[in-house]
């Protein structure tokens, strides 16, 4: 809601967030508020900042994880269920089996799929390995960071799949959830890395044969 008596918008926790709350803005013209953005993106901001230890790409995350937070939020407040199927891996700390299970599906279902990953206690970066296992098959972990789980991701998934993230794993009712048992990557070497990554895509090839064709 918006008028002339309106209250003005809260302060960033950075002034350089200004130019990418009025991208975001622009692109959801019409769906979301100036407000709700920036609020998002100021949330969004302070998660990531929690866990950053160089600070340095802090601003453009924040933008990305907030970017996909107002996309999930305008799924479930348009017509969740509709669409492409939506599939969130969560693990504890979204920087290996979750980011190598996204990769994955993103790399098998062609852009049939839309994934996305996150984790219960988000490390700092992305383990060491995990680029490299995948790029040995042809799948990218460009642009990857480990992402906090919001409840705006959670509510438009229509299949969390969990790896060791346990009750911290919240649950919404009518989602279909699935459980891989996948060892944790972290610090393991890199031969038990490929042997994680090729028992996640067994896993892939049978979800993928249950998801509907488009």
């Amino acid at each position: 809601m918006s008028s002339a008596s309106a209250s003005p918008l809260p302060a960033l926790p950075d002034e350089r967030l200004a130019s990418g709350a009025a991208r975001l803005a622009s692109q959801h013209s019409g769906r979301f508020s100036v407000e709700t953005v920036q609020l998002l993106l100021t949330d969004s901001y302070r998660r990531l900042a929690e866990h950053a230890r160089v600070p340095t790409h802090l601003v453009l995350l924040a933008e990305r994880l907030t970017s996909e937070r107002l996309d999930a939020l305008a799924h479930v407040e348009g017509a969740p269920g509709a669409g492409l199927p939506r599939v969130l891996f969560v693990c504890s700390h979204n920087a290996g089996r979750s980011q190598m299970a996204a990769a994955l599906l993103a790399h098998r279902a062609g852009g049939h799929v839309t994934v996305s990953s996150a984790g219960t206690a988000p490390a700092a970066e992305v383990e060491e390995g995990i680029a490299q296992v995948l790029a040995e098959i042809g799948a990218s972990l460009a642009g990857a960071y480990p992402k906090p789980l919001t409840d705006e991701v959670i509510q438009a998934a229509d299949i969390v799949i969990t790896m060791g993230c346990g009750d911290a794993c919240p649950v919404v009712p009518g989602r279909r959830y699935l459980d891989w048992p996948v060892p944790d990557p972290d610090g393991a070497p890199i031969a038990v890395v490929r042997d994680i990554r090729d028992a996640l895509d067994a896993h892939i090839t049978e979800l993928l044969g249950t998801l509907p064709s488009s």
